[in-house]
This record gives structure tokens, C-alpha cells and sequence, in this order.
């Protein structure tokens, strides 16, 4: 099949869900009525017979320019023909009673000829709906999908596809309003597309007013933040890993992952960039969504849930959908859900502890969460898991698992310190220089000096670029320094860093992949800290040029190919492009419990 590449997609959302837009005008991927939900335009893994909806010039590519209106998800993209040139603007109002998504066909000059295509495919490509006329629109139906078009150009159907030509000039503009709805309901009031556009812009330029970041990636931080909104679901605040499933990290290859759900080592990165950044409101719902999600049993603590805190995310694949540029298999859900990863313990342990150490407004359950959760960690903590990369492979003594481990009972031990909350403080405090001495022992290669990914190992892992930023040990600690250089040096492909070498440590899976953009972010911080400023702002500005036209960054990027891979847009990206720019920009504030250990004493 024929697909455009990951980095030409741009981004549309209404906090419920999102669409990916191309730059010919055509949306390849859209799931109706929430992120996690089957796709009724799937494009993206198996061409158009999988669903889209195209609208463009008759006869056009690839649009002249595209950009989003300022501080908004309001994208504009525009040809020019010989005939005249035309803007089409796309945006999906934030969620009223239903789903929409809004395309405005404007004529600038001349008279233009326009195409579209519109291409229903629900259950990822499987279903055909019923599509009947109506006086309100068009109304398509499959099972408990009912999707409706609106708008006033006259329709007609071809090869299970509704279609239209039509002409616009200059100062016209027609609107093409889509709208979904559960298929046992009534039709929700047509949307007015001008006015829809008018409160869609409103609303997010109120939103980005809350931005408190003043630095010199001023641009930068807030497109990547407007995005990090977009990856947000409204009614619960939990925050998707990125908005696709299954786009390759090799093309070609078998390493294609479902990343619609919400991961909890995110946490303390995600909570450092919006209260960094002057978004409270974010920050308070994504923890609390956090507090809800871990509930229970401190021995059932999964890696990531759903949107709403559900843990049961089964994985299968789809053997109809060919696959992005042929890399199948197609997944939905994700298992490794059900891998033990200690580091989870301490990651939601450190996120907790940064938002109560930021004035969060708290109550007593995240506190009682926070104490099962030690309870567990302290009876589990010396034991193999499977890293926060979640290899396949055999399970090991991973040093950052050991790392965040400590980490989460130092925080226990701060919190009754600074808070003065219950808890067996003398206890902790032994226990963590025990997990320390652990992994001063045991996690280092005597002859470099340095740390390795797991005990007795040789090899690297780009996480170990975290353990000063947890408070560990010090920038300036020969061994921090020694592991900085040795992950750069051999993680390094053409200035980025890969999470490790596939080919030495064994994850359990063929294939390899590309560079991972956060582990980049990583090094960026990592350079500062030891004392090479110059040196992460010129990685930083290399890394803000693997942006594409709209400012999205994936998950990974082959910088061979000069391609983006993985799914996009990726949270984890976006979160250390905000962070690296707080930290080269010298905004770091005492609201970031990932620094250095004399950063922490002072909390």
C-alpha cells in the first residue's frame, strides 16, 4: 500500500480522541468516540480501503503549506492549483454532546476544484456501515456506530464511498461537519461550523494563557504542550502515550505496540512539565487519575491502564490490516500490561511526593496508597523484572528498576521528614541505604567506572542518564559522569541515543528500531548537569529539527532514513522536549523532585 510517512501527519483532538491529518488533505486516522476505541478511518495501517476521508484540490499532492493557528489545534493547509489557491481548515471543537470534526474549504483566489472522498470503515477497517440520505445529512450506521455528515455540497455514492466535486471561489467557504454518536441515540443538534470555530479557537487560546514558561523555546514548548493537551482524556485527566497503535519502530518489522493507554512511569515527567509549564489544573486531574488508577492491591500494580483506570487490556492482532508500509502485526491492546516492572512502584511513589511537595491539594487516600505501595516495594524490591523498556526477553536485576525502587522509599522517608505524615521512618531510612549499597555494588562495571543495565552486565542503558535526576547520587560523582559518557558514546546513533542495543541485550524480540527521542531528551539534561551547557543546547536544537512542519515528534527516528518511527504523537517526546527547554532555560523550580540530592534537601 501506499501511505504517507509518519512525519507528515498533523494532529486534531477534542480531549476524547484524535485524528491524524496528511498532507494531501486526508484524515487516516480517526477513533470514534474515545483514543481506545476501533478506528472508522484506518488509512494509516492498510490504506484507504481501511477508511479516510479525503478533501483537497482535484489533481493535488502534497499541500504548498501547512501550519496550526496560533496557540490552537486549528490546522490550516493550502494549495495552490493553476486554477487559484484554497486553504481547508480542520479542527474538532472540544466535546459537547458528540463527536465532530469540522472541515472548512476556503477559496483565497481564483476558483478551484475540489475533491472528496469520504470512506467509513468501523472496527478498524472490518465494517462497511449502511449509509442512507436524510434531511438532515447523510447517516451511516454499523452496529453501535452512527456517524453523520452535514454539509451543503451535493453527495453521491461510489464503490461503498461518498464522494463530491465541487467548485469554491475566492472569499467562499464550505462546510463539511462530521459527527458521531451512539447509534442507539437521537441525532445531537448540527454543529454551526463558523461558530464552532470562532469557541474552538477561544478555547484553546484561553487554555495556553495559563503558560508560565518565558524561555528561549518559547514556540517550541507551547506547540508541544498544546499537543500534550490533546493526548489528555477530558473525563477522567489520565494522559495517552500517544495517539496510534501499531506504527512501527523498524519498518517492515515485527515491533508494533498499542500506546492508546496511560503509563505510569510517565507520571513524574508529565507532572514536572505541566506545573513547570503553569498548568495546575492538568496536574491535579492527571494525579488524581493516578491515585484512582493504582487503588487496590499494591501487588497488582500494572505498567499502564485505559483511559479510565481499566486494567484488562488484552492483546490481539488484526490480520486484515496489512500493516504501515507493511509492518504487521497490527495489535490492539497491549500485554505487557501484565509484566512485573518495579520501576512503576517508584515512579508513582516520586510523582505523588512532587505533587504534594508542589502544593497540590491533597487528602489522606494518597497517602494510604502511597503506604501500600512501600509496603509492597519493601518485601519486592531485590527481585527481576522486566525494565521500563518492557523486554520480552528473560527478566533481570535492571539497575534503574533498582534506582526507582530507592528512589520511592526515599520519598516515603522526605515526606514524614518535610510533612511530618505517619510512617516507620528509621525503617525507611535503612532500607534505602540498603537498596543503595545494592546497587553501588552490584550495578557497576568496575572497569569503566560506570553503571550497567542490570548486575553482573556489561551493557548500557539509556536510563541510567535518570539516576542523578532522582536524586541517586550527584552530577558530579566520577561514576555519573563515566555512565553520561559511556551511554554516549555507545548508545549514540549519529548524535541520538538508542534505549539500548538490541543486538546485546536480549529483549526477547527480532528486528531492531530507531533512536528513542526522550532517551535524546535524557542526554540533553544529562550534558547540563555535568557541566556541558554548550553542548545539550546544540543536541536540543538538533532534536527540535526532527519536529515535522507542525511541531509532532514520535516516539523514535532513524537518522539514516531521516524518518520518524513509532507511534506519534508520543507524550513521552513531547514531555522531555519541555523539560530539557525548562532545564537549559534555567527553570527549574522546587517543584521538580528529579534534579540532584542537594535539590531535594532543599524541598
Amino acid at each position: 500500500m501506499t501511505v504517507a510517512p509518519i512525519e507528515d501527519y498533523a494532529l486534531l483532538g477534542d480531549l476524547h480522541t484524535a485524528a491524524l491529518v496528511g498532507r494531501d488533505g486526508a484524515i487516516d486516522w480517526l477513533c470514534l468516540p474515545r483514543f481506545d476505541s476501533p478506528s472508522c478511518f484506518g488509512a494509516l495501517l492498510d490504506g484507504p480501503d481501511a477508511g479516510h476521508w479525503l478533501l483537497a484540490p482535484v489533481g493535488a499532492r502534497s499541500a504548498d503549506r501547512r501550519t496550526y493557528l496560533d496557540d490552537t489545534l486549528i490546522l490550516h493547509t493550502e494549495w495552490d492549483t493553476d486554477d487559484g489557491r484554497v486553504r481547508l481548515i480542520d479542527f474538532m471543537p472540544p466535546r459537547g454532546e458528540s463527536a465532530d470534526v469540522v472541515r472548512i474549504v476556503e477559496g483565497i483566489r481564483g476558483r478551484v476544484m475540489m475533491t472528496m472522498s469520504l470512506r467509513l470503515r468501523f472496527d478498524y477497517g472490518h465494517v462497511v456501515p449502511w449509509v442512507r440520505r436524510r434531511s438532515d445529512g447523510l447517516l451511516a450506521i454499523a452496529g453501535p456506530d452512527a456517524v453523520w455528515l452535514r454539509t451543503p455540497v451535493e453527495t453521491r455514492g461510489e464503490h461503498l464511498t461518498t464522494v463530491a466535486d465541487f467548485n469554491v471561489e475566492a472569499g467562499q467557504r464550505i462546510s463539511f461537519v462530521l459527527t458521531h454518536r451512539p447509534s442507539h441515540l437521537s441525532a445531537s443538534k448540527p454543529v454551526d461550523a463558523e461558530r464552532a470555530l470562532r469557541e474552538t479557537e477561544e478555547w484553546w487560546r484561553r487554555w495556553m494563557g495559563q503558560c508560565r514558561y518565558t524561555g528561549r523555546w518559547q514556540p517550541e514548548v507551547r506547540r508541544a504542550l498544546l499537543l500534550l493537551k490533546a493526548l489528555t482524556y477530558a473525563p477522567t485527566g489520565g494522559i495517552v502515550a500517544a495517539a496510534t497503535t501499531s506504527l512501527p519502530e523498524q519498518m517492515g518489522g515485527p515491533r508494533n505496540w498499542d500506546y492508546r493507554y496511560c503509563w505510569l512511569r510517565d507520571a513524574t515527567f508529565t507532572l514536572q512539565a505541566l506545573l513547570g509549564t503553569g498548568f495546575v489544573d492538568e496536574a491535579h486531574a492527571w494525579r488524581e487519575w493516578l491515585v484512582r488508577a493504582v487503588a487496590g492491591d499494591p501487588g497488582d500494580l500494572q505498567i499502564m491502564y485505559g483511559l479510565d483506570g481499566r486494567r484488562r487490556l488484552p492483546e490481539f492482532e488484526l490480520p486484515w490490516l496489512a500493516g504501515y508500509e507493511g509492518s504487521r502485526p497490527v495489535r490492539v491492546g497491549n500485554a505487557a500490561s501484565g509484566q512485573r516492572q518495579l520501576d512503576v512502584w517508584g515512579e508513582v511513589l516520586d510523582g505523588l511526593h512532587l505533587a504534594r511537595a508542589s502544593g497540590l491539594p491533597t487528602d489522606d487516600t494518597a497517602w494510604d496508597v502511597q503506604l501500600a505501595l512501600l509496603d509492597f516495594l519493601e518485601g519486592h524490591w531485590d527481585e527481576p523484572d522486566y525494565s521500563l523498556w518492557e523486554v520480552r526477553g528473560p527478566a533481570r536485576q535492571f539497575v534503574h528498576s533498582k534506582v526507582m525502587a530507592w528512589a520511592g522509599v526515599d520519598r516515603a522517608v522526605r515526606t514524614v521528614e518535610h510533612h511530618r505524615l505517619p510512617g516507620p521512618l528509621t525503617r525507611w531510612r535503612e532500607l534505602r541505604d540498603e537498596i543503595h549499597r545494592s546497587i553501588c555494588t552490584h550495578g557497576i562495571d568496575p572497569a569503566r567506572g560506570c553503571f550497567t543495565q542490570s548486575y553482573g552486565s556489561k551493557h548500557l542503558d539509556a536510563a541510567l542518564l535518570l539516576l542523578p535526576r532522582v536524586g541517586f547520587l550527584p552530577w558530579t560523582d566520577r561514576r555519573i559522569i563515566n555512565t553520561v559518557k559511556a551511554v554516549r558514546e555507545e548508545l549514540s546513533w549519529n548524535g541520538l541515543l538508542l534505549r539500548y542495543d538490541p543486538e546485546k541485550s536480549d529483549d526477547g524480540l527480532p528486528g531492531s528500531e530507531g533512536a528513542f527521542l526522550a532517551c535524546s531528551f535524557w542526554l540533553v539534561d544529562a550534558l547540563c548537569g555535568i557541566g556541558q551547557g554548550d553542548r545539550a543546547a546544540a543536541l536540543y536544537e538538533e532534536l527540535l529539527e526532527l519536529r515535522n512542519d507542525v511541531g509532532m515528534l514520535s516516539e523514535e527516528y532513524d537518522p539514516t532514513a531521516r524518518r520518524h518511527l513509532g507511534n506519534t504523537p508520543q507524550a513521552f517526546s513531547l514531555v522531555g522536549l519541555i523539560n530539557s527547554a525548562r532545564q537549559l532555560s534555567g527553570h527549574e523550580t522546587t517543584t521538580s523532585a528529579r534534579s540532584s540530592a542537594q535539590h531535594l534537601d532543599a524541598l
